[in-house]
């Protein structure tokens, strides 16, 4: 009797146990499925899942140090849930004069190291659309790779998420012609300025291609104006970065300014807004030039080394002064610091300088500051029009162009009046740009008549008067 007792409460025993089992199972599946939750499998998990409830910490859902590893190691963090709905649209453009880029909305995964962003349709789809780009904001610019820009026909296949943001990103590539004080500005902080501004900072900024860590300390305060947070270096990166909203490449509306009508968001910037950020951007003091009525305009003449130099510096600095100015011979350094060399620049009220990327100083100069650009034989006055002419003029400055004639060009006594250089700068040209850079604008220096270039400061003085 009592063992026919031991062996029923066994069998109960056992008969119980796998009732909690089923139970628990059937549960946790349905905790898996219902309302987009998820089942905590790792501590990494968990901290991403706990600072997703909270909705507070870093932009990127990686919350510690500990957490951080254990991702970096170990790639633990799922994808959002699949069950949530999302509206996919892209689109991506191709055949503008100096652009490629993509618009995209949805699940968008981008991983650095394969060079790739999906979109990931929330079901299967009939279609998948791929292209190649390289995210650098001239077309025909050299030493960008293609990156792969693919809409998935379905969620099938997709990498998984490692870090969830919720805001939206813009990936852009370095490289091209980057290190150029003009690039840096034309190609890379303008369109990064007319397109992240639509998100008021909340904006993620992703760099690719090359990415010189000299380069992002460099601009660092005018990144910062445009972003709370750290730009997000892709070259290598292991992680799989998600997002709802990413624009990949930027848009260039002309070779260096602003079409107000094509600024997204509606905000139809312009140059003038891109001039005051800077301005704010390294907390500079000036917001208007000199009257003569009040103090005497102060005018940099800036002289470049080791070429295109103003060979007869002291007349011209007599000459300036003449017309009423305070002048200063500079000679702007590559490796100085962007806020200081802005500071300086926007102390005075005027530059002169010969073409080349030093003009580009001009977005520091107040408004209403005077542009006198000294253009070299060659005919590139139309390259220097459209370079700094035109944006200066946009600006608020006023532009002066000067253009030197053969007996001011070095060239005259080096290669002599009959030389093709001399007598038909077209056929240079069609040689290419090699060609033209060495003679036009590496072999020639500049002395510069006075009497006929005292005629452009007195203009560039009258305008400071009416100011």
């Amino acid at each position: 009797m009592k063992s026919w007792v031991q062996s029923h409460l066994n069998v109960g025993l056992i008969v119980g146990v796998l009732f909690v089992v089923l139970t628990y199972l059937l549960v946790s599946q349905q905790a898996v499925t219902t309302g987009g939750t998820r089942v905590v499998t790792t501590v990494a998990q968990w901290f991403v899942d706990k600072q997703l409830n909270e909705g507070e910490g870093p932009s990127e859902k990686v919350a510690t140090t500990e957490a951080r590893q254990i991702l970096d190691d170990k790639q633990l963090i799922q994808a959002p849930s699949e069950t949530e709905a999302v509206t996919t649209k892209v689109m991506c453009s191709m055949e503008e004069r100096l652009s490629d880029y993509c618009e995209l909305d949805g699940d968008v995964r981008i991983h650095g190291r394969a060079w790739s962003v999906d979109i990931v349709p929330s079901s299967r789809s009939s279609e998948r659309r791929a292209w190649k780009m390289r995210p650098y904001s001239r077309r025909s610019a050299t030493h960008v790779d293609l990156l792969n820009v693919t809409q998935l026909p379905g969620p099938d296949g997709a990498p998984a998420c490692t870090v969830t943001y919720n805001k939206p990103a813009i990936v852009f590539a370095l490289g091209g012609y980057t290190g150029n004080v003009f690039h840096d500005h034309a190609d890379v902080l303008l369109p990064l300025f007319y397109l992240s501004r639509q998100y008021g900072r909340e904006v993620q900024l992703l760099v690719i291609n090359r990415v010189q860590p000299w380069w992002l300390g460099k601009y660092r305060l005018a990144l910062r104006a445009m972003s709370r947070y750290d730009v997000v270096n892709l070259d290598g990166d292991t992680h799989v970065r998600c997002f709802r909203r990413v624009t990949v490449g930027l848009r260039l509306h002309k070779d260096f300014g602003v079409v107000p009508e094509r600024v997204p968001g509606g905000l139809r910037l312009a140059m003038p807004d891109f001039t005051r950020f800077l301005r704010e951007a390294y907390a500079l003091p000036r917001g208007a030039a000199a009257s003569p009525a009040r103090r005497r305009p102060r005018l940099m003449l800036i002289q470049r080394q080791p070429h295109r130099r103003f060979l007869n510096e002291r007349e011209i600095v007599r000459a300036a002064e003449e017309a009423g100015f305070e002048v200063a011979v500079t000679e702007l350094r590559f490796d100085a610091a962007v806020d200081e060399q802005a500071r300086l620049v926007n102390s005075f009220d005027a530059i002169v300088g010969l073409h080349g990327a030093g003009m580009t100083n001009e977005v520091f100069l107040p408004p209403g500051g005077v542009l006198v650009q000294v253009v070299p034989l060659g005919k590139l006055d139309l390259m220097a029009r459209v370079e700094y002419g035109e944006p200066a003029t946009e600006m608020g400055l006023k532009y002066l162009c000067y253009n030197i004639t053969a007996q001011e060009s070095s060239l005259l006594e080096t290669l002599g009046p009959d030389d093709p250089a001399i007598t038909d700068p077209d056929s240079v040209h069609r040689r290419g740009w090699a060609a033209l850079y060495d003679i036009y604008l590496t072999r020639q220096d500049v002395r510069l008549d006075i009497a006929r270039f005292s005629l452009t400061l007195a203009e560039a003085m009258d305008h400071l008067r009416r100011q």
